[in-house]
């Protein structure tokens, strides 16, 4: 099997879309050998910012010597970002290892239980982190928590981000349903830390905890304004990273009797962390300033939004805007129109694709006065704004990822790898 060919069996896996559930998951790592028990989790859950948290996490923890497993999703550009050893990609051979022997496992599984890509993924992610021996896996989950498939572990703490609106068809329509979904990977005697400040979503989150004797640690905005976060300089931009920040402290600290990390390493493995494609700057032609983050809802937009104010007072920028039609494209245009002194709405390369034109009358709607611009690609769009001094390329992670790989930021096959990440699944019952 070749590497293409390997990629080419998860694109067959999305055939059986999206499921949420255990089942699968269960039986799967059983098959293997169950490797989960052989290796120890920090498990994030919530609405936006578990990926930056899991950097940071992984940050801390690699400072500290140890060997970090991290396993996220969406990727940006390659299949390969999504299952890391201190923060070397996965290699296209272990890849192409790991689907092989996978394929064998699900020859033994009932005929009836058809493995979906991300139970496949998961599994095949528990195996390498076990082979490579990891010390630590920073685990975020793919959708809610409680049936995602990376909900069949115990892990040292369950962190919860924040909970929003997103993925309410799966999820549901309220923050309590949504925060029902996310608590549900808080474990008994497992210590739960959260950033939630929503009052229906915390209370959910609160008493989950109180049922399952998880100790309960809660993280506010002033806890990101001081102590030993008050002496780092953050390279990832935003109040709301200062946020994630200080809820990865509070899990560090929670798990210090286990995993000793001293406050140097602390704030040497922050002051080291990256995560592309979350505000981050890059530098077009003559000077041009290109701002790539991946808004992908209405919380998201609203983070970027005081980013701007924040970091880029002054500076009206040409904002390129594609979205997914399943999110709150609406509310993203009236959040992110009026910001901008221009604005190029571009498809994104996803079959789940908000139409540009559909983006118009919203974005005019919200900014009478911006020049509006229908582009056919997001290639496009970056040409017709060659000309811009400042350019905020947002909406989708899809859209940013697409982006980094044209400016040259990050490379490899992402025109077909990032198909990986479209999934279809049946709503909430």
């Amino acid at each position: 099997m070749t590497y293409p060919e390997a990629i080419q069996f998860l694109y067959d896996l999305r055939l059986f879309g999206l499921k949420l559930g255990l089942e699968n998951t269960f039986a799967l790592t059983a098959l293997a050998g169950n490797p989960h028990t052989q290796l120890r989790f920090i498990h994030v859950a919530g609405t936006n910012g578990k990926g930056s948290t899991c950097a940071m996490l992984e940050s801390v923890y690699r400072a500290a010597g140890l060997k970090v497993g991290l396993f996220t999703s969406p990727h940006l550009v390659s299949f390969r970002e999504r299952i890391q050893v201190n923060r070397q990609l996965i290699s296209e051979a272990d890849v192409v290892r790991l689907v092989v022997e996978t394929q064998h496992l699900l020859e033994r599984m009932p005929a009836d239980h058809h493995a979906t890509f991300f139970e496949v993924l998961t599994v095949m992610a528990l195996r390498y982190f076990q082979e490579q021996h990891c010390d630590l896996v920073i685990w975020e989950t793919g959708m809610g928590g409680r049936l995602d498939a990376t909900n069949i572990v115990t892990p040292l703490a369950s962190v919860i981000t924040n909970i929003q609106f997103d993925h309410q068809k799966w999820l549901g329509h309220t923050r309590t349903q949504i925060a029902a979904e996310k608590a549900g990977i808080i474990k008994p005697g497992v210590p739960v830390l959260t950033a939630t400040d929503a009052p229906e979503a915390l209370e959910v989150i609160q008493r989950t905890a109180r049922d399952h004797g998880a100790p309960l640690t809660l993280v506010s905005a002033a806890d990101a304004r001081g102590g030993l976060l008050g002496a780092v300089e953050l390279p990832l931009l935003g109040e709301h990273q200062r946020l994630n920040a200080a809820l990865a402290i509070a899990t560090i600290r929670a798990l210090a009797a286990r995993l000793p990390v001293d406050d140097a390493t602390l704030r040497r493995g922050l002051a080291q962390v990256q995560w592309p494609g979350r505000l981050q700057v890059v530098q077009g032609m003559a000077g041009q300033v290109i701002l790539l983050d991946g808004a992908h809802n209405t919380a998201g937009a609203e983070a970027l939004r005081d980013a701007l104010a924040r970091y880029f007072a002054g500076q009206p920028p040409a904002l390129i805007l594609g979205v997914l039609a399943d999110k709150d494209w609406s509310e993203m245009c009236n959040v992110l129109a009026p910001l901008a002194a221009r604005i190029l709405l571009a498809p994104v390369k996803s079959e789940r694709t908000a139409a540009p034109d559909a983006l118009r009358d919203a974005c005019a709607a919200a900014n009478p006065q911006a020049g509006l611009t229908v582009s056919a690609s997001l290639t496009d769009a970056l040409h017709q704004a060659g000309g811009d001094p400042f350019v905020v390329v947002t909406g989708s992670l899809y859209l940013v990822g697409e982006a980094l790989e044209a400016l040259g930021v990050l490379f490899g096959n992402g025109a077909h790898e990032r198909g990986l990440n479209e999934w279809t699944g049946h709503p909430r019952h």
